[in-house]
């Protein structure tokens, strides 16, 4: 089963021949716009099923299929954390609970990035459980940033998750400290010179136990696209 997620900075109808290229069972795009302005180029595969949210229709939160897999979103669903969205995943070869993620929530003045993630894990506390968990997408945050006397920062998200053995797959993987990531998903206004690690995919230990691969896009790869880069996680299903 592999997921990618990328914030692809708008008009993911043109550019969804270069996530194809990869073959993704389930795509996770941040800054995505809605179906109804989806027209994709004739020569690209259509997905099998979408889920889509956001109240700007060129630029919200999308979630496909391109394999069995089925979206629901869930009724618990808190509007309040817009772009974190609950979703039941079935039809594949595993079932499991999908938090789609794009953290971005200018109205909320505790914090519109990291602090929307903190919220929602603590909201969705029974919902996030030990195993058959992905939480993935744009988190917008990285523990340089952490504010200590800030409760929700990136660290204390982190170590929730990981109080319920919900790892982050590229920290897994390549054996990297938060803060200290060798691959960036962020070039800062697409300047080389200003690289982060913001986007994630923490699973439950049931996935990080089949975890066959993590990959992320190059700067030169996709720079033209996007100011962020892919993740890409691979799991031996």
């Amino acid at each position: 089963m592999k997921l990618i997620a990328w914030n692809c900075n708008m008009a993911f109808r043109k550019k969804a021949k270069f996530i194809l290229a990869y073959n993704p069972d389930i795509a996770v795009i941040s800054e995505c716009e809605n179906p109804e302005k989806l027209k994709f180029a004739s020569d690209t595969k259509l997905p099998t099923d979408i889920l889509w949210y956001g109240t700007n229709p060129h630029k919200g939160l999308g979630v496909f299929s391109y394999s069995d897999y089925r979206f629901q979103l869930l009724d618990c669903h808190n509007p309040q954390f817009k772009n974190i969205l609950p979703i039941a995943v079935t039809g594949g070869k595993v079932d499991f609970t999908l938090f789609a993620i794009w953290a971005n929530n200018p109205q909320d003045k505790d914090g519109q990035y990291v602090t929307q993630v903190w919220k929602a894990i603590h909201y969705y506390e029974d919902l996030i459980k030990e195993n058959k968990t992905i939480l993935i997408g744009d988190f917008n945050s990285n523990t340089i940033w952490d504010r200590p006397r800030r409760e929700g920062n990136h660290t204390t998200v982190v170590n929730k998750l990981g109080s319920k053995k919900i790892l982050s797959t590229y920290h897994q993987y390549y054996n990297q400290i938060q803060g200290k990531e060798e691959h960036p998903t962020l070039y800062l206004y697409r300047h080389e010179n200003k690289p982060y690690h913001l986007d994630y995919c923490f699973a439950s230990n049931d996935f990080i136990e089949i975890l066959e691969s993590v990959e992320v896009g190059t700067y030169q790869d996709w720079t033209m696209l996007s100011d962020h880069k892919p993740l890409i996680i691979n799991f031996n299903i």
